[in-house]
């Protein structure tokens, strides 16, 4: 079977690790979503990277960790575009006191599940995809 979850990098030198293990837990939060697996495209990049993204689609003239674009065509399948500012994940990662293994996943997490319908913009969504996070984050250290 062809694997619909690709990895690639554009203006950094960061290779994911891991990669195998990733896409069965990435597949396996989406059908414990009830949806399907479509294409996705993580792509980990820089900092100037990503702004340009968020300035040239999103009209948002600031750094993030994450833009989501969502490609899906049909209700259940989650497919989709997920660029990842890598220094801002370290950047969070040394902030929280935490591995950046560790926050790069839920930043990966994080992104699949805004397709899968999931908000972070009001108090309660950003709890409830919190909780998410965490639930899932869970499964991978449990290896599935």
């Amino acid at each position: 079977m062809k694997t619909k979850i690709h990895f690639f990098s554009e203006d950094t030198d960061f290779k994911i690790k891991q990669k195998n293990m990733l896409r069965r837990w990435i597949s396996d939060t989406i059908k414990n979503e009830e949806h399907r697996t479509g294409e996705l495209n993580f792509i980990f990049c820089s900092d100037e990277y990503l702004l340009n993204i968020n300035q040239e689609y999103l009209d948002h003239d600031t750094y993030t960790d994450i833009i989501t674009f969502d490609n899906s065509e049909s209700e259940k399948e989650i497919s989709g575009d997920i660029f990842i500012s890598v220094p801002r994940v370290m950047e969070n990662a040394l902030h929280l006191g935490i591995e950046v293994t560790e926050e790069l996943r839920r930043v990966i997490i994080h992104g699949v599940l805004h397709l899968a319908g999931y908000l972070d913009k009001s108090k309660t969504d950003k709890m409830l995809m919190t909780q998410k996070e965490d639930f899932y984050l869970s499964r991978f250290h449990q290896g599935l």
